[in-house]
């Protein structure tokens, strides 16, 4: 019997920072997710094996990983290198041609990469010469043209989801015209893969053989066809192998060795956030990680997969699905007063359940979904909050964050050929508009899908009246409910088919977490408690004192 093709399964972080940002992993994230991936019998496999395996059928370990980092930053090297020998782990650092030249200290030179490659834990890929943007539009579709990262970065505030990378497209104007010739776009993409030739051989005698094309996503090489064809023929002609889209992390002899696909963990996935994805991808069962199995054998779990942490219960969803569990010791009462500190994301689901009869809809339950507070009584809504109006937040409106748009761009324009754009002229535009005032509506801006969520909540349920607190200012009193008798506690995190992101993220599992978790019936015994107290709070708080220290000392010298 033929043994079935596993194929392999490929990770790209964005890069690593001591202490994490919103896109680079902390050293501590990223030992979780190294730590997790052994535990689930993962090896790292090189960029050879992937070669023989598509060109001579050569066998992969059965748990075979590809391991990537983007950018080429420095910082990614010097906080990762001590995790991956920790792991025996294999990986590919990624590099853009052009840093080569510019000499940036935050990014890996040459010799960073020959020293790397020598140690025996490091590949070198690339993701091309050049990382910038073209065909570029503000949110009110002014008209940005092409700009540089530092460009895109300043205006990036301002930008929606109207923009393209270098090598995607045409260049063109504010109209979607074409501004260059089928021949000079040609001469535009071939003269960026001849550049970004030349500068790895010349720097690093070579030219890798792992690209990275940055970034399609479309099932081809670029959005235009003509375009497409361009970028595909260098990309055959230079390398061994190109990883083409993001979303999915498995790979198997049905795909193409110029088309791989792999999955970018974000810097705010817990272990069991990346091994669900992992498992949706594979349909292979993982070994999730626990935690404190004392603090998990109050709980009863039905889905997801919940980590006991110290003070917080990360509770992560199914794929497209919830992850749920109930208080064993919950079962009997009536009255019941929680507090905790919800800190997922905020775009996402976040469920405490009261009084639960024989389903969840027979219940008392407060929820956040996207920053909004609601509570149900059996099934039916009986109360909404915006938390923005909670915290008293006054926005600007929309006319003046699209006048804050153009003066930030205003220096782009002088600059750019062809925009000439009058701020005076605009602004009356605006304001002019039919059945506009000078005020306009209020701009309110979208969440980002990482944006972490950090709310105290303090919830009594004592007869038929609710009360709600959130971060110590009372959000409902005495609301009146209709569900009665004893129930148990349940938490519970869910997906929602939220967002956007001009990254292609593509993420269908969601990661609750509940903090600091206080219990009480109504005569206010406890019933669970994972606060940290005494001594184990004293040790967590000066760890980070220490902790933000460190941090300016190599942030600052």
């Amino acid at each position: 019997m033929k043994k079935e093709d596993p194929g392999f399964i490929a990770l790209s972080y964005f890069g690593v920072d001591r202490d994490g940002t919103s896109s680079l992993i902390s050293t501590k994230r990223l030992e979780e997710h190294m730590k997790a991936l052994e535990s689930n019998g993962y090896v790292t496999i090189s960029q050879e094996d992937i070669k023989e395996y598509y060109s001579k059928g050569t066998s992969l370990p059965d748990n075979a990983l590809f391991l990537m980092f983007e950018d080429g930053r420095r910082d990614t090297a010097i906080f990762s290198s001590n995790i991956m020998e920790r792991y025996n782990y294999l990986g590919t650092v990624l590099s853009y041609g052009q840093k080569f030249d510019e000499k940036d200290s935050a990014f890996l030179s040459p010799k960073d990469l020959k020293s790397l490659e020598k140690t025996g834990f490091w590949e070198f890929g690339t993701n091309g010469y050049r990382l910038s943007y073209i065909n570029v539009f503000d949110r009110y579709d002014n008209y940005l043209g092409e700009l540089s990262l530092g460009e895109f970065n300043y205006m990036r505030k301002y930008l929606g989801r109207n923009y393209n990378q270098y090598l995607m497209d045409y260049i063109r104007d504010e109209d979607g015209i074409p501004k260059e010739s089928h021949s000079q776009m040609e001469e535009r993409i071939s003269s960026d893969y001849e550049l970004m030739e030349h500068g790895y051989t010349e720097k690093l005698g070579k030219l890798p053989g792992l690209y990275v094309l940055m970034h399609a996503n479309t099932g081809r090489f670029g959005n235009h066809e003509m375009v497409s064809k361009v970028n595909e023929e260098w990309i055959k002609k230079l390398f061994d192998m190109n990883f083409n889209r993001e979303g999915n992390s498995k790979n198997d002899l049905q795909t193409d060795i110029y088309d791989l696909t792999r999955m970018q963990p974000q810097a705010y996935w817990y272990p069991n956030h990346l091994l669900m994805r992992m498992k949706a991808d594979t349909g292979k069962d993982m070994v999730f990680e626990n935690g404190d199995k004392m603090r998990m054998a109050h709980w009863e779990s039905f889905s997801g997969a919940a980590e006991f942490r110290d003070n917080a219960i990360a509770l992560t969803s199914e794929s497209k699905g919830n992850g749920l569990l109930k208080l064993k010791e919950s079962e009997q009462y009536k009255d019941i007063d929680v507090s905790l500190h919800v800190t997922g994301n905020v775009l996402g689901i976040q469920r405490l359940y009261l009084r639960t009869g024989s389903d969840l809809s027979d219940s008392v339950m407060v929820e956040l979904k996207n920053n909004i507070l609601s509570v149900y009584d059996q099934g039916s809504s009986v109360y909404e909050l915006d938390l923005a109006d909670l915290d008293g937040l006054v926005y600007k409106t929309a006319n003046e964050d699209n006048l804050e748009s153009l003066k930030a761009a205003e220096y782009l324009y002088d600059k750019n050929e062809g925009l000439s754009y009058n701020i005076e002229q605009v602004r009356d535009e605006i304001t002019q508009k039919e059945g506009s005032s000078p005020e306009g509506e209020e701009y309110v801006p979208d969440f980002q899908i990482g944006e972490r969520g950090d709310r105290q909540l303090h919830i009594s349920l004592t007869g038929d009246k609710l009360s709600i607190a959130v971060d110590g200012k009372s959000a409902v009193s005495d609301l009146a409910v209709t569900k009665s008798g004893e129930g148990a506690v349940y938490l519970e995190s869910a997906f929602e088919a939220f967002g956007y992101s001009q990254r292609n993220i593509a993420d269908d599992v969601y990661d609750g977490v509940f903090e600091d978790i206080v219990i009480r019936d109504g005569n206010g015994n406890p019933l669970y408690d994972n606060s940290l107290k005494g001594y184990q709070k004293l040790l967590r708080e000066t760890g980070e004192v220490w902790n933000r220290v460190i941090n300016w000392f190599i942030r600052t010298l």
